[in-house]
């Protein structure tokens, strides 16, 4: 089967969190403290183990620790010249604890990079040259999807599509490819942009999902996803974080507890007719095994969409 192939899909987004988490041997850092994408190639038994927790949990989809494996994040850390090799372990690391199930995919992660082009922070012309080698290091290295999430700028959506299908098109490739935004608790996005208008702008592209993910817990994309619902033609994502973060004693938390995480993206399955989810920062397996338990047997809610 493919991915595109089942009306509910369920895959995991918390590399970032979780490996905060994990003893990582302090050589394995190669003095890049907080470039994760560099443990795919230096540390790839700690992001197996990762991966292989969310397989036991019943994850459909494992996302590649490749989230800022672009030219663009990697400079900051002088690893510019190792985009290629970090998303090849990247991908091999998931398909490793993947090992061999037929029905487990694996999603190659493309996160926005650090420099947002409608601020000024790059040119166009450079953000693009970075995403394209981004996604064509991960569809060389086989992944079974593209996850293009975490977006938060308009321009840099579009020049992340264009790269992207452009890839695909140059390399006679047909996977299936979702996008996904990040809505603030502002209401919109980082740079001031509301659902509708991501929505209109996402429309143009033969996207396998569309919807959200990272910044807010359930509660707080309830009302986006009910616009979707009955405004996006294609299926629906929602990739919440485990409710919004809190300190205590110095730590950074997510309240959210897996039954209540469970229950809540339950209910946008079959109210908003959401079929792609799963859980960003704050994620745990017993979060994605308390999904998996909630959606036994459901399918997505009837949608009518106002044409």
């Amino acid at each position: 089967m493919k991915p595109t192939d089942h009306d509910l899909l369920i895959l995991d987004g918390a590399c970032g969190t979780n490996l905060q988490e994990m003893e990582i041997p302090e050589e394995a850092w190669e003095g890049s403290e907080g470039c994760n994408e560099l443990l795919n190639s230096t540390a790839p038994e700690s992001i197996i183990q990762l991966h292989r927790g969310f397989v036991e949990a019943g994850a459909m989809v494992i996302e590649t620790n490749t989230f800022g494996a672009s030219r663009i994040v990697l400079e900051e850390y002088g690893l510019e010249d190792r985009v290629e090799e970090l998303n090849q372990a990247g991908v091999a690391c998931a398909r490793a604890a993947i090992d061999g199930k037929a029905d487990v995919y694996v999603g190659g992660s493309v996160g926005p990079g650090t420099k947002l082009p409608s601020l000024g922070h790059i040119e166009v012309e450079d953000l693009a040259r970075a995403q394209e080698q981004h996604i064509r290091s991960l569809v060389e290295a086989g992944v079974d999807l593209l996850i293009i999430e975490t977006c938060q700028d308009l321009l840099q959506i579009k020049v992340a599509m264009t790269s992207c299908f452009s890839i695909l098109e140059e390399l006679g490739r047909d996977i299936p490819v979702m996008g996904s935004v990040t809505i603030e608790r502002t209401g919109t996005m980082l740079v001031g942009t509301d659902i509708a208008a991501a929505a209109v702008t996402f429309e143009p592209f033969p996207l396998f999902s569309f919807g959200l993910n990272c910044a807010t817990g359930p509660a707080e994309m309830e009302s986006h996803l009910r616009y979707l619902s009955r405004n996006w033609p294609g299926r629906i994502s929602c990739v919440p974080n485990q409710g919004l973060p809190e300190v205590v004693d110095g730590k950074t938390c997510y309240p959210l507890t897996p039954e209540q995480y469970g229950q809540d993206m339950k209910r946008f399955v079959t109210e908003f007719g959401v079929s792609v989810v799963g859980g960003c920062c704050g994620t745990t397996p017993a979060h994605t095994r308390e999904l998996v338990r909630a959606l036994d047997g459901v399918t997505p809610g009837a949608r009518e969409v106002i044409s």
